[in-house]
């Protein structure tokens, strides 16, 4: 039985576009549908969250999802919505991006299961890798006209004077490649139905003219919003980059803060794209929000929902925990569980010192730490009357003058951790 996922995805805001008759060609029965995906890195980032969740509510609709590495495609570049080129990448670190990015769908997808619709993973560079050129611009080539390429608004802004290089033969010629696969799936899997961002939509109708021209079928295209946030800024990105999947990358502390720390207006939009939780618990959630804004409830659910999706329960616990390091309490205990990376993310743009590893070992004195050999405060009589007020902390915890700093203090036998008041932190790096 399958469901509607057209419907589904229209109350989410998922939808931007659709071919007329697709939402009755998914109600005839399960089909077949996928999601290109970029194999530039080996890990996917928040970007490419919407595509998957597409596939994912395809799935949980009852139709058979395919996820498609663009391992050809990878090889030349998409020219829409890029201003330049990119770089090429070679077969085995494409293989390697491959095999990292489906360890991470299948958090979401079913690849395993014995049910008729279980997920499939598909590398065009495997259909690709062993077309001529002759052949490609016979049999395929032949049937799309310049004119149609031309047409394309990925095609226009690249060759207007918005874009000063221009554009090459090989980003030209992408359209082709990326309608060949629709074609490929269609005519080996019976696939129907491709799915992608907005910007998108120019190569996946070509695939669908090349289904009508060559392979005297029908095959239907279904876009999503590109996610814009409400201040104007990217989606997606953070003052260092990108938001990756990969917890070496992006640490599951930031990756939950990025969520935290989204706009009402935004929350409101997120929790239904991000999450699969039901139309009824997100309306609660936005009328509790909305009686109480400074309670964060949507930001926090929402935080809760992605973080343990990509993640897992334990890092979400310990992302919750490292967040309340900073803004609420915590233990020295607390902070020694944290590792160097949850720690330096927490702590970043925190002044430092660095010390000696002999001086901890010998029990470095109070006023060594916080003003004569660091310059944490300005004198040693500051320090003197910070510590008489009961105002420093080390590790989150009070201390007084009389105090040593050993190694039993370190934190990943590398940090101490200095706080005078509530707000005022410093780090020392024993090296």
């Amino acid at each position: 039985m399958t469901s509607n996922f057209v419907e589904e995805l229209t109350w989410r805001g998922m939808l931007h576009d659709a071919m007329p008759g697709t939402e009755e060609h998914l109600l005839s029965g399960m089909q077949s549908a996928y999601v290109g995906i970029d194999p530039t890195a080996d890990s996917l980032h928040i970007g490419h969250l919407v595509g998957v969740m597409m596939l994912r509510h395809f799935q949980l609709a009852g139709h058979k999802p395919y996820a498609l590495i663009g391992g050809a495609t990878g090889m030349i570049g998409d020219p829409s919505g890029k201003s330049t080129e990119r770089n090429l990448l070679d077969e085995p670190t494409l293989r390697h991006n491959q095999e990292a990015i489906k360890n991470q769908l299948s958090r979401f997808l079913d690849f395993n299961s014995d049910k008729d619709n279980k997920a499939i993973l598909v590398n065009n560079y495997d259909w690709m890798k062993d077309f001529s050129f002759l052949e490609f611009i016979r049999d395929v080539g032949k049937h799309i006209t310049v004119n149609y390429m031309m047409a394309k608004d990925s095609v226009k802004k690249r060759l207007t004077a918005e874009a000063k290089e221009g554009m090459s033969f090989t980003e030209f010629t992408y359209q082709l490649v990326q309608g060949y696969d629709f074609l490929h799936l269609y005519r080996t899997h019976n696939c129907t139905l491709q799915m992608g961002g907005s910007d998108q939509w120019g190569n996946i109708t070509t695939g669908t003219e090349l289904i009508r021209r060559i392979g005297g079928g029908k095959g239907y295209a279904l876009t999503c919003p590109l996610i814009t946030k409400a201040d104007g800024t990217k989606f997606g990105k953070s003052e260092g980059g990108n938001i990756w999947l990969d917890a070496e990358r992006t640490s599951p502390y930031k990756f939950y803060q990025y969520w935290l720390n989204t706009s009402d207006e935004d929350a409101e939009k997120y929790i239904k794209i991000f999450t699969f939780l039901t139309r009824e618990e997100i309306e609660g959630l936005v009328k509790e929000h909305r009686e109480a804004p400074h309670l964060r409830v949507l930001q926090k659910r929402l935080a809760d929902e992605v973080t343990r999706m990509v993640h897992s329960q334990e890092e979400l616990d310990n992302a919750i925990k490292a967040s309340n390091i900073l803004f609420g309490k915590s233990t020295s205990e607390d902070l020694k569980k944290l590792n160097e990376k949850t720690f330096l993310d927490i702590f970043e743009g925190v002044p430092q010192a660095e010390i000696a590893r002999e001086a901890i070992e010998n029990g470095l004195d109070m006023i060594g730490a916080l003003a004569a050999k660091t310059n944490f405060l300005g004198s040693n009589g500051e320090a003197r009357r910070e510590l008489k007020q009961n105002s420093i902390s080390v590790n989150k915890e009070k201390v007084k003058e009389d105090y040593s700093i050993t190694a039993s203090d370190l934190i990943n036998d590398k940090f101490v951790l200095l706080q005078r008041g509530k707000k005022n932190y410093f780090v020392l790096v024993v090296s």
